[in-house]
Order: structure tokens, then sequence, then C-alpha cells
């Protein structure tokens, strides 16, 4: 396990990085669980668990606020640089992209409780168990590769993206052909592809979780920049 951490005068400053950290990690495990039970609210037809993923927003919403508030505090009183500074901002980039990702684990419950209540799709439900296995695979070692700091990690996720958006488009235009050949099945189907659709945003925030993380470790911007030059940064931080 990488250490970031400083050995600083003021050991309440110590705390209050520890709290930060620790408070984006719960944030992190809440929303995890939120994606896998929306994804298991439609599959299995759950619609008190669709419920309950709804209701779990209200926390992701809380804790996005406190950790503002957290690095606001922190940033005006501290005055932090270096390594301090840079995991207070990445972790205020994080943790956008675990709301996002909280907004769009709400947005499965929703249409979860439509497919449940108005009739299944008589298409889509593979799909959606496949590339859902594979986006709450990211969601979750995104969250670990920030708590152990393991840039490796970081980038297998990224990587694994590309297999996530591939799985999509493949299945979108599945389904889209599916609906051109049944038109009655229009309605129940449009429900999985907007299913689908959030899923493959999840993903992507999972990828920009751990370019947030690189950035925390490295120093380096790398939002825009291919995977393979993920890996070329952790094959340097190697030999730093």
């Amino acid at each position: 396990m990488r250490e970031l951490t400083t050995d600083h005068i003021s050991q309440q400053f110590n705390a209050e990085l520890e709290t930060l950290r620790q408070h984006f990690l719960t944030m992190g495990g809440v929303v995890e669980k939120q994606v896998s039970d929306a994804i298991q609210s439609l599959l299995e037809g759950q619609g008190d668990l669709a419920e309950e993923v709804k209701a779990k927003d209200k926390t992701v919403n809380q804790l996005d606020a406190l950790i503002d508030e957290e690095c606001t505090r922190i940033l005006a009183k501290r005055q932090p640089a270096a390594t301090d500074l840079r995991m207070i901002l990445s972790i205020g980039k994080a943790v956008s992209e675990l709301e996002r990702m909280g907004d769009e684990a709400k947005k499965i419950a929703n249409h979860a409780l439509k497919l449940i209540n108005e009739g299944e799709s008589p298409r889509g439900y593979v799909e959606i168990s496949r590339i859902g296995q594979m986006v709450t695979s990211m969601v979750r070692e995104s969250l670990d590769a920030y708590a152990r700091l393991d840039i490796d990690l970081a980038v297998s996720v990224a990587k694994a993206d590309r297999k996530v958006d591939l799985e999509y488009k493949t299945a979108i235009r599945s389904l889209i052909t599916y609906m051109m050949e049944d038109p009655r099945s229009i309605g129940p189907v449009f429900n999985v592809i907007w299913i689908l659709r959030s899923l493959e945003r999840i993903g992507d925030h999972s990828r920009h979780l751990c370019q947030h993380l690189v950035y925390l470790i490295n120093g380096v911007n790398v939002r825009h920049v291919p995977t393979e030059e993920l890996e070329a940064l952790a094959t340097e931080d190697k030999k730093a």
C-alpha cells in the first residue's frame, strides 16, 4: 500500500485529512451498494429494493455536501501544499463522480420500477446482467484503488471501461433491431436502453475516479489522455 501522508506539526491537520478520506470512502460504499442494489432490484423484480436505492440518494447528497464543506474549510484554514493539496483537490473532484453515480443508480431504480409495475421487457435482461457485473466491479475496484492508493488497479479499471463501452454499443444495436422488428416492445425495451445507458455512464465515472487518483499520486492531469499513457505514467511512477 502506498503512503502519501505527511508528518505535520499539527496533529489536528492529520486528523482532518484522515476524516476527509474516511468520509469519501464511506460515501463510496453507499454508492457502490446503490448501484448493485439497483441492478438486483430489476433482475429479481424487487420493487422494495428499488425504493431503497432511491431513498439512499438523500444520504449520498448529504455526504457530498459534508465533504465539500470539509474540503473548503481545510483549504481556507490550512492552506495546504504539494501532496496534501492534491489529495483535497482530487477528493473534491472524485466526490462529484460518486454523486453522479448515485444519480444514475436512482435512474436505474426508477426504470426498474416501471418494468416491474408495467410488465417486463422481452429483451435486454441478459445484457443488463452482464454489463451490470462489469460496472459494479469497476466501481468496487476504483474505490479499492483510492483506499490503497493503487495506481496499477486504477489503470486496470480505466482499461475495463473500454469493454463496457463495447458491450453497451453491441447491446444497443441489438435492442434497436428488435424494436424495429416488433414495435409492440418499444415501451419496455426503451426502459432497458435507459438502464444500459446509466450503467455505461457509471463505468465512465469509475474511470474518471481513477484518473483523479493518478493526479493525486503523480500530480499529472490525465483526464484527456489515452489509457496507454496512463500505463506509461504508472511505469514511470514505479521507477521513481
